[in-house]
């Protein structure tokens, strides 16, 4: 992997850190992910009237995103309502780029070296490892939906990686895609039955909108255009490490603790990034 590309997505996983952890932080998920999802539409309007418009043949990439999209989005939403996401979201993180992965080479016939698998696996692994000892996972229900949350993710991984590369700008390509989400947006809400999502984010997801969305639509932004300079398995499992900088972050400032668990890993996943990087 190329070292802009490399160091990129790597910043993209602090951002991602930082947004997934002021959802994490705030008293009502529903109006966390729904200010996310709003919150990408100032730049990605700004995005479209500078950028040229998606070719043709990404068109139905933009659609089948979406689609998977919403889905996504309705999982993650239905974990929140029937337990502690937190315990098991290290699950659908993790599964995500094996999905990816999977997908592309038994399915899409892309060929990966044996020691780029090695390293996806070791960062994907250690992060599933979060949750696999957690006596705390009960719910089995709420493990189903995280297992679906990271299948969507690996599909729109692909999907959106893909499409991306079939438009003149992958930039305009996803914020075409988020817009078009945030407009379909409001039939996942009333399939959980919420109410007056509008008015709830305005009063109590202000800084979600502003924030966290701007980082998740910079976040999204440079993984899809990574998509189109690398292998999207080795993009997916280098954007989640974002899990890697939420623990550091725990640590140093929230005085959390590390536990052995957490320390087995922190090395699993790092021994994977070194790997990616040395290749």
């Amino acid at each position: 992997m190329d070292n802009n590309v490399f160091f990129i997505v790597l910043l993209a996983s602090l951002m991602h850190a930082i947004w997934n952890g002021m959802v994490k932080n705030h008293p009502d998920k529903v109006i966390a992910i729904s200010g996310i999802v709003y919150g990408r539409i100032p730049l990605s309007i700004i995005a479209i009237i500078l950028l040229p418009l998606p070719s043709i043949n990404s068109i139905p990439y933009i659609i089948g995103g979406v689609i998977i999209h919403q889905l996504y989005q309705l999982s993650l939403l239905n974990s929140y309502k029937i337990g502690d996401l937190t315990k098991v979201y290290p699950i659908s993180r993790g599964s995500g780029p094996l999905v990816a992965t999977i997908i592309s080479v038994l399915i899409l016939g892309i060929v990966l070296d044996k020691v780029i698998i090695f390293s996806i696996c070791l960062i994907c692994f250690g992060i599933i490892f979060l949750s696999l000892l957690d006596k705390s996972i009960q719910n089995q229900k709420t493990v189903r939906y995280s297992l679906l949350t990271g299948l969507c993710i690996g599909l729109y991984s692909i999907i959106d990686g893909y499409g991306a590369r079939l438009s003149p700008s992958a930039i305009s390509f996803i914020s075409w895609s988020f817009i078009i989400n945030a407009i379909l947006y409001p039939l996942v809400i009333k399939l959980i039955k919420e109410k007056d999502i509008f008015t709830r984010v305005k009063e109590k997801g202000k800084n979600i909108f502003f924030i966290g969305g701007t980082l998740d639509y910079l976040t999204y932004v440079i993984v899809v255009w990574s998509f189109t300079k690398a292998p999207i398995p080795m993009v997916g499992a280098l954007r989640e490490t974002s899990i890697l900088f939420t623990m550091l972050i725990g640590y140093f400032f929230l005085k959390e603790k590390i536990t052995p668990i957490k320390i087995f890993s922190i090395l699993m996943i790092l021994s994977g990034v070194v790997a990616l990087k040395l290749l």
